[in-house]
């Protein structure tokens, strides 16, 4: 796992340590973490000859836009700038809090729908209700009853569907609207994704079309039982405040129901042990019919249900259980032609892809996601090495075989003998075309251009295997440094929770960011500890009942493993950042062993497990009302006299998702035990702060903050 040999950039290639610096901040900001033109999105027709996706202008243009690839070439579908100009969306409410969900930062086209056919597709631009055909005629308005939410169109694009104002509405092309599911009142909607289900779960959808399209499958949800959250502005006090349904740890979650309903207007439905089985994570209609994936509120046991179309009734063809968390996959459950249940499977320490009850991957490939199924054909993401991300395919006869060939971490889709492949390499995005008959894609593959910035910083990764864990660890040094010449503080800069990795062989925007703070004179680690993705069911399951002891274990054992085998690595001026878990875990560090970190910098860090929501959580940490120990455990409210070091709190005032009464909360409390610290709000930013400015100078702040925080270099590092 670990690279014995460093390859090194030489002088004329080397980063510019001082103008490239100054530029990156805003680079960074401008071009949305490199996110702007990243082709995104695919769909292939069914000949495997027609791809669609979406893409900004260029790297620093947030307008998306909807495009078609065929025959190497590209075509314009749909460009926002000429339908509706270039000024400022005006989007419904639902579509925003959608985005919120998602994490979308640009505009225009950020998402579309197609028929089976791959002949219409559907939109909304700034609420209005958008069709083209990919014949090559002009887009159109389709009349729509109000502000329109994820349009859908029928299977054989004669409908499309959409939700506004909460209700479902489905109108024909040439404007002939009926409302099918009308909310019975103010906190009821209809084919939307509720709150957990878009943040925690990961299904951003609320309903399904039948293959015959003379139906749907509708989500319905109630959040009148949720609890109430109100968000003001303290920077515009005349604004009232929002307010939103949250549903924290140990309360009611929003009640969602399922309904079959039909285009005459008939409706059904759909009947299951809801108070066992509380959670709808997917669901689905193929031609076997409706189904749906149930989980129970403890997380411990999900259930696969075939639906009745007629009656709604349902009926159990698999169950998963595990004395922790059964954890979701996405993309399953889902069915081949034939009507095989393709589900994973938690055997021993390997996450295996079944196809009707057989296990088809062998031991050690970590499962990481169902991308498609075609026929009898499988489509799959899996890890053989944790730090790579593989695209593969299973077929009966054949086995598996894996499709993308250069190290990264790979995504994709295939249709009709094509595969599009999407990674993020070492080189940053590409997009690779493969057909069946060729080999697994290597640089010569035709693709689907990128038009992201190059970074003005280009990562200079050295990958390791660090301590008795092998954990991995990736380590960034000044591309001005020259080891043996003196000593370098250490930045530690990771994620280190559940769902995301970040030591990783690709070239993302987080490995930009810490190249960054190397250039600053920091030598910057970045590891990923147990709980993280990619290395089997145990790993992940290490933090059951503890969030805090074994990630930050991980970080402490990272760093002094590094400083062993890295003379030059200052293991008595130790500095640590992060975001959101990555800021809890960097708050934590500081509190609970000041004895390796001398200063923290934690963005919009829950430091309350309690108010964070029910699914994520209780995941990991279970009932609070059952298990109080673990919430105390994992959290940093109540720890707040154990501060010995400088500690920065950066939050969103506008965060929905961690609200700011974890960092306003936790900074009463150092207040009130007379522990000196930093808080710095930033008025209107939610979860993600949006504005570019902001984004820019929030490195820079906290640069200041760590180099001023941590002690010189003749000092004692017990203390300042």
């Amino acid at each position: 796992m670990e690279d014995t040999t460093v390859k090194r950039q030489t002088d004329d290639t080397a980063n510019n340590p001082g103008t490239d610096s100054e530029r990156f901040p805003e680079q960074f900001a401008r071009t949305r973490r490199f996110s702007l033109g990243v082709p995104r999105q695919f769909t292939l027709s069914p000949d495997g000859r027609r791809v669609l996706f979406v893409r900004t202008g260029s790297g620093s243009d947030p307008v998306g836009r909807l495009w078609q690839y065929e025959g190497g070439e590209e075509r314009l579908l749909a460009d926002p700038v000429l339908l509706v100009g270039g000024g400022s969306e005006d989007v419904p409410e639902e579509e925003r809090l959608r985005r919120e969900r998602a994490r979308e930062r640009s505009v225009g086209v950020v998402g579309y729908a197609t028929d089976d056919a791959v002949r219409v597709v559907a939109f909304a631009l700034s609420g209005a209700l958008w069709a083209v055909r990919t014949d090559g005629s002009a887009p159109f308005t389709v009349p729509a009853a109000g502000p329109v939410v994820d349009p859908r169109p029928s299977p054989d694009g004669r409908y499309i569907a959409y939700v506004s104002g909460r209700a479902l509405h489905v109108v024909e092309l040439d404007g002939d609207d009926r409302q099918l599911a009308r909310p019975e009142g103010p906190e009821v909607s209809y084919g939307l994704a509720e709150y957990i289900a878009a943040e925690s779960m990961g299904r951003s959808r609320g309903y399904w079309w039948a293959p015959d399209g003379r139906g749907l499958l509708v989500a319905r949800a109630d959040t009148s039982p949720v609890a109430r959250r109100y968000l003001s502005d303290p920077a515009d006090p005349a604004r009232p405040p929002q307010v939103i349904r949250y549903p924290s740890a140990g309360t009611a979650n929003a009640e969602v129901t399922l309904h079959l309903l039909t285009l005459d207007g008939a409706r059904t439905e759909v009947s299951w042990d809801r108070a066992g089985y509380e959670y709808v994570v997917d669901a689905g209609w193929d031609a076997h019919g409706p189904f749906v994936a149930v989980q129970s509120r403890d997380q411990r046991a999900l259930r696969t249900l075939a639906v009745d179309p007629v009656t709604g009734a349902t009926e159990v063809r698999h169950e998963r259980t595990d004395p922790a968390w059964v954890e979701l996959v996405p993309g399953t459950p889902a069915r081949t032609a034939a009507g095989a249940l393709v589900v994973p499977e938690d055997d021993g320490d390997t996450r295996r892809l079944t196809v009707d009850g057989r296990r088809v991957t062998p031991e050690g490939l970590q499962l990481r996601a169902v991308l498609g199924v075609e026929g009898e054909r499988v489509l799959f993401t899996a890890s053989e090495d944790p730090t790579e991300t593989h695209v593969w395919r299973h077929e009966p006869g054949a086995g598996c075989r894996r499709l993308s060939g250069e190290p990264g971490v790979w995504t994709g889709t295939g249709r009709g003998g094509t595969t599009v492949l999407a990674g993020l390499t070492p080189r940053g995005h590409e997009v690779r075309v493969l057909r069946d008959d060729d080999g697994p894609a290597e640089g010569s593959a035709p693709g689907i251009a990128s038009l992201a910035e190059e970074p003005v910083i280009i990562p200079r990764p050295i990958h390791l295997a660090l301590g008795k864990r092998e954990l991995c660890s990736v380590l960034y040094f000044p591309s001005w440094y020259r080891q043996g010449t003196g000593t370098l503080p250490v930045l530690l800069d990771p994620y280190g929770g559940p769902a995301l990795q970040l030591a990783v062989r690709a070239r993302g925007w987080t490995g930009c960011v810490s190249q960054w703070f190397a250039e600053q004179g920091f030598a910057v680690l970045v590891t990923d500890g147990r709980g993280t993705p990619g290395r089997g069911p145990v790993w992940e399951k290490a933090v059951y009942g503890d969030l805090v002891g074994p990630a930050l274990e991980d970080q402490v054992d990272a760093v002094r493993a590094a400083g062993e085998r890295f003379p030059d690595l200052d293991l008595g001026r130790v500095a640590i950042r992060g975001w959101s878990f990555g800021g809890f875990l960097a708050a934590a560090a500081v509190l609970h062993r000041p004895d390796v970190f001398h200063a923290a910098v934690a963005g919009a860090p829950p430091t309350d497990q309690r108010m964070y929501d029910t699914h994520w959580k209780e995941r990991f940490l279970g009932h609070p009302d059952e298990q109080p120990e673990t919430y105390a455990r994992s959290s940093l409210t109540g720890h707040g006299h154990l501060l010995r070091r400088p500690l920065m709190l950066v939050h969103g005032l506008a965060d929905d998702n961690v609200a700011v009464a974890h960092t306003l909360r936790f900074s009463a409390e150092l207040l009130a035990a007379g522990r000196p610290h930093t808080v710095l709000p930033l008025p209107g930013a939610t979860h993600l702060p949006a504005d570019d400015a902001v984004n820019a100078n929030l490195l820079r702040v906290q640069r200041d903050f760590l180099k001023d925080a941590l002690p010189a270099p003749e000092e004692d590092s017990t203390g300042r």
